[in-house]
């Protein structure tokens, strides 16, 4: 990654948290914990932009608009919610399980070439 990259990365961050700051209180609770929890979950694609989680802004500012409470947006199992939107993307616990799978293979055929 470029610095200029780096660059344009912070810029996009800080005006997504602009965004994120001007919502009602009760969304930017929200929005703080599917943050927290997309972190902890992984999904890669996270790493690569603010796509998703503008995204998520995106549908937050106009539910605010529409005056509709949050919850009415995300229902009240917002993990399950996160889930939802990252069900088709590879997370980083994918890539983990691809990577031990292919470990596991590779040293099962170095001990089994070993044995012959």
């Amino acid at each position: 990654m470029s610095i200029q990259n780096m660059i344009e990365g912070k810029k996009q961050w800080r005006a997504l948290m602009v965004r994120v700051k001007a919502l009602p209180a009760d969304y930017q609770i929200v929005y703080k914990e599917i943050q927290k929890y997309l972190f902890k979950v992984g999904p890669v694609e996270l790493t690569e932009g603010t796509d998703l989680l503008a995204g998520i802004v995106d549908l937050f500012e106009e539910g605010a608009v529409l005056k509709k409470g949050v919850l009415e947006i995300t229902g009240r199992d917002v993990a399950a919610f996160c889930d939802d939107l990252i069900k088709d993307s590879k997370t980083y616990a994918d890539a983990y399980l691809e990577t031990a799978n292919k470990e596991v293979a590779k040293a099962i055929k170095k001990h089994a070439d070993k044995t012959k």
